[in-house]
């Protein structure tokens, strides 16, 4: 039972952006060596005791089943003195890929077991009252609290999967309120909302995972410094809480039909550049005195877009168009001119920089769900998208509204970190260099005046967690930091629709900052902006933070490039282990639940990882509320369905039983199995197809998959699923669902087999659209699933296993590593290991080339890679190296777990260790060449320890030579590659 009290403030109940400090001063009379302290906050927390930092929480939870932490904190106690908790509580105010709004509140309480009188803990046989922990504080109407000062709360969203950018004033209060003798005496008492299990929480459950790490990396070098000019004004505007503000309340897309207007005064004749660094999936649409830009007048690419207007002095009229579908990204708009300039609303009174025109329609769009059509032809939006004065938008005052402060951020980092108006490069100083080596000496930053100095900084490789500093700087002057992956010659790649900057104004003298919000990143440019006097460097760090792992797989072969691959496949499921896996590190931090499944078999390869998993696996049936199907990303508040994602879990699940053999597990997640599948089943169309409209997708390749018709692959991991589901059935005596799920699959093969297959092609089709015909394209996606679930058989499966080998040119390729999984699959299936080893050279050595130090989403040539040519970066004779202009980027995010597969693979192949029964009781080595003379390494075991393998092949005597290292009490199944001679060595560990 909690003692500790739901604690808010006195404002509002959920604020947008809110940044709270709770504080209470706790005196111990005697040592407390045991205490501990459980936490939980809406929406997520850093905790203190006595200054220093103990911890950030909660994990991601359904609201009604939050998450508490408990932490040892006895050694930071103090008896005989005042000690101080203090907690930092970040309210998003909105729904996210990772929250569902609730309300603002926070619940902790401080316990110890020691016995008071003495100041040691109990002991045994003592009664149960002094047996029982003692309460040394909780939260309730004495704690203090306070809005923290030194945050902003009119900051912009990151990403539509995430919260809001940082902005720290480090003038307004610094980290003295987290220790003991601050005065929190002018700050309010907290109001109390109600005992532990209060709506919309529901009583707090453990934490089911260990904690994450936190280790310092520092930045291995500044690869670029250059004195820039920045644009005259910049701001990001958040179009959708404008329009639609009831959509805080879920993370929905929606689509609307409205405008912003603005006055702009130009100091003199001179030319207006209006541009967008990005759009936020708003296309920069623009009038300026009802004239829209000539195309001549236009440059960039979006969504970077850029029109250059001349213009008189004085006012003029901007209208901007932003109608579409937003899903909450930041709608960046800036403005520059070789004259002053100045931005208004249309109405003198307001305080904003903009004036919302309607919105004329919106409607939510969910993707699983009928949606009606948005209505664009309101007479007012005509009349207002084409005005050409203020007056004539005035006559419109019906329509015409103030944006709020809260939704304009008017310092948009973003923008000025992509945008300057000119640039001078300098050599990097040595002694600049050295200030990021872990030492005392800190070097100046060189200083020009009327120019702000930027330097870019690489860390070495992708990292995730908490960006951290130390400086000597004069108060008030701004350090902007931008955080990125990718960078070639001089050229940075940008994240587009993830605004990961932060801005730290100065206080004066040396200081530290830590930041509270989670990046992925590999390199940081920062911009130091209005510095009268150089700012000093000491140190530039990242706090690495994943989910704790021990390097126990392990893989080294004949084959250096294969050795590269396997590691940076083991690294970036490492950068992508937060409190669930997520998709990449930087862009959206998000667990996709299909994603998860190709993720969990690399996590049990390259670190023994299974406890992550399983709290996976139990995060998806909770969003049942959403859909019966369950959602394709969860916690969530965007209501999303993916079959494939689903049916995917579904095979998650069976492979965590087998992997750890645990039937509790096994008969918990059953019943949440079973109604997903009846979903499905219960969606069949009377010739036997699976049909969902919505989105259907598989991976990112160019093959039709359609939101309505029948979708090819899912139908046959519907297949798939449905035999795996079977296989836990059984597991835990279900044997009438067992049979009939068999039986389902059955039936559902012979349809797919006899419906999808097309015999004029001789391949399956990708589709069947809504008015019967066949899908266009042919796609290596669907035989590569038809032979992975088993459909064809005879003649069609030796045809696709010809297709696997050489695929037909007029089939859609393969476009992303996720995808490639499963070829890599179905070629391990049929026995093609050399095919799967190659392909996997190939594929992934491009990335290698590229000095990737994890793995890209997508190939070059897939529908969402930004370049679009199927033959690599060349366009041209020339190589790109002497080429004008700057490097094709290869692919959107520059770490992505759903393409780690070869550390899976390598490991369960050429090292050959795979599970044969649950719980890996009994195992398999059985290793293959895969173009290999020699390798070793090592496999975690589920229950502890591994089995080390190494090999070398002599195929001139025909002799494959094996050394075995495995725990007593593993059965194993042990087998040299076909014809050759096995020379085993086989040892064990334990008694």
């Amino acid at each position: 039972m909690w003692q500790g009290k739901w604690i808010w403030d006195n404002g509002a109940p959920s604020p947008r952006n809110g940044w709270h400090c709770f504080r209470q001063s706790v005196r111990l009379e005697q040592p407390a060596p045991d205490a501990r302290l459980r936490i939980t906050a809406d929406s997520r927390y850093v905790l203190y005791v006595n200054g220093t930092l103990v911890g950030r929480g909660p994990v991601r939870s359904w609201p009604e089943q939050l998450s508490y932490d408990e932490y040892e904190v006895g050694h930071l106690l103090r008896p005989g003195a005042d000690n101080a908790i203090a907690v930092l509580v970040t309210h998003y105010g909105i729904s996210t890929f990772q929250y569902l709004r609730g309300r603002g509140g926070l619940l902790a309480e401080l316990l110890s077991a020691t016995d008071d009188a003495q100041g040691a803990a109990a002991q045994p046989g003592q009664d149960a009252a002094r047996r029982s922990p003692r309460v040394l504080a909780s939260t309730d109407e004495d704690w203090r609290t306070q809005v923290h000062a030194g945050y902003d709360a009119h900051t912009s969203r990151i990403s539509c999967q995430l919260g809001f950018t940082e902005r720290f004033d480090a003038r307004a209060l610094n980290d003295d309120w987290t220790k003991p003798g601050f005065d929190d005496s002018s700050w309010e008492k907290a109001r109390t909302l109600g005992p532990a299990g209060l709506s919309p929480w529901g009583m707090p459950v453990p934490r089911d995972i260990p904690y994450l790490t936190e280790e310092p990396v520092r930045a291995v070098r500044v690869e670029r410094l250059r004195f820039t000019r920045p644009i005259a004004w910049a701001a990001v505007v958040d179009v959708r809480s404008l329009f639609a503000p009831e959509s805080a309340a879920h993370a929905n897309n929606i689509q609307l039909v409205g405008l912003l207007a603005a006055r702009i005064h130009l100091a003199g004749r001179g030319t207006l550049t209006i541009g967008s660094v990005d759009d936020g999936r708003l296309p920069l649409r623009v009038t300026v005195d009802g004239v829209a830009p000539p195309e001549a007048a236009w440059s960039g690419e979006r969504p970077e877009r850029y029109a250059a207007v001349p213009l008189e002095a004085g006012e003029h009229l901007i209208v901007l168009d932003v109608s579409g579908q937003t899903h909450g990204h930041g709608y960046h708009i800036a403005f520059d001119s070789d004259v002053p300039l100045r931005v208004r609303a249309l109405d003198d009174e307001s305080d904003s920089a903009f004036t919302a025109i309607g919105p004329f329609d919106t409607v939510e769009v969910i993707d699983h769900q009928q949606t009606r059509e948005l209505r664009r032809g309101h007479p007012a939006y005509a009349r207002a998208a084409a005005a050409a004065s203020v007056e004539e938008l005035t006559a419109l005052s019906d329509w015409l509204a103030p944006v709020p402060p809260a939704l304009v951020n008017l310092e948009d980092t973003f923008t000025h970190a992509v945008w300057t108006s000119e640039a001078r490069e300098l050599p990097v100083p040595h002694e600049l260099q050295l200030a990021l080596a872990a030492g005392p000496d800190g070097a100046a930053l060189p200083l020009e005046p009327g120019a702000d100095t930027e330097l870019i900084v690489d860390f070495g490789r992708e990292l995730t967690g908490y960006l951290a500093f130390e400086i000597e700087a004069e108060a008030g002057t701004t350090l902007d930091l931008y955080g990125f992956e990718y960078m070639r010659r001089g050229w940075l790649q940008h994240t587009y629709q993830l605004d990961n900057t932060m801005r730290y104004v100065t206080a004066e003298g040396r200081q530290r900052y830590v930041s509270p919000i989670r990046r992925g990143l590999r390199y940081v440019q920062i911009a130091v902006r209005g510095a009268q006097r150089p700012l000093r460097l000491y140190d530039l760090q990242l706090r690495l933070s994943t989910y704790p792992v021990a390097e126990l797989g392990r893989f080294q072969s004949s084959d250096a490039l294969l050795e590269r691959i396997w590691h940076i496949s083991r690294e970036t499921t490492r950068m992508c282990m937060e409190d669930t896996f997520v998709d990449c590190p930087a862009f959206e931090q998000v667990f996709w639940v299909g994603d998860a499944r190709n993720e969990a078999l690399v996590s049990y390869y390259a670190f023994g990882s299974s406890p992550i998993v399983e709290r996976c696996l139990r995060l998806v049936p909770g969003s049942a509320f959403q859909s019966p199907l369950y959602a394709d990303q969860v916690p969530s508040g965007w209501n999303s369905v993916i079959p494939n994602w689903t049916l995917f879990w579904v095979t998650a699940c069976r492979e965590y039983y087998d992997y750890t053999g645990s039937l509790a597990f096994a008969r918990d997640i059953w019943p949440q199995m079973r109604a997903a599948l009846e979903a499905f089943l219960g969606r069949l169309q009377p010739d036997g197809l699976f049909v969902h409209q919505g989105w259907n997708l598989l991976e990112w390749g160019n093959f039709e998959q359609p939101r309505d018709g029948i979708v090819t692959p899912q139908n046959m991991f519907l297949v798939k699923a449905l035999r795996d589901a079977a296989y836990v059935a059984e597991a835990v005596q279900d044997q009438e669902d067992a049979a009939r799920y068999v039986a389902e699959a059955d039936k559902l093969r012979e349809c797919v087999d006899r419906l999808l297959w097309d015999e004029s092609r001789q391949a399956y089709v990708d589709c069947i659209r809504p008015d019967g015909s066949l899908s266009q394209t042919i796609s290596m996606q669907a035989q590569v699933v038809a032979l992975l679930c088993d459909i064809p058989q005879g003649e069609r499966a030796a045809r696709l296993a010809r297709y696997l080998e050489q695929p037909p040119a007029a089939f859609v390729q393969i476009g992303s590593p996720f995808m490639s999984f499963f070829l890599h699959e179905a070629m391990a299936r049929l026995g093609r290991y050399d095919l799967l080893a190659d392909d996997i050279r190939r594929s992934y050595g491009v990335m290698v080339e590229h000095d990737a130090t994890t793995c890209w989403e997508v190939f070059i040539g897939s529908s969402i890679s930004p370049e679009q040519r199927a033959d690599g970066l060349e366009e041209a004779q020339l190589p790109e190296l002497v080429r004008d202009g700057h490097p094709s980027p290869p692919t959107r995010s520059h770490c992505h777990a759903w393409s780690a597969g070869p550390a899976y693979f390598l490991g369960a192949y050429a090292l050959g260790v795979r599970g044969l029964t649950p719980g890996w009781t009994r195992v398999a080595v059985q290793p293959q060449l895969c173009g290999l003379t020699r390798a070793r390494g090592a496999v975690p075991l589920p229950g502890g320890g591994c089995i080390d393998v190494e090999w070398q092949a002599d195929l001139a005597t025909g002799r494959f030579y094996l050394r075995v290292e495995a725990p007593q009490g593993v059965e194993l199944d042990i087998a040299a590659p076909d014809d050759l001679e096995l020379v085993l060595r086989e040892l064990r560990i334990g008694y």
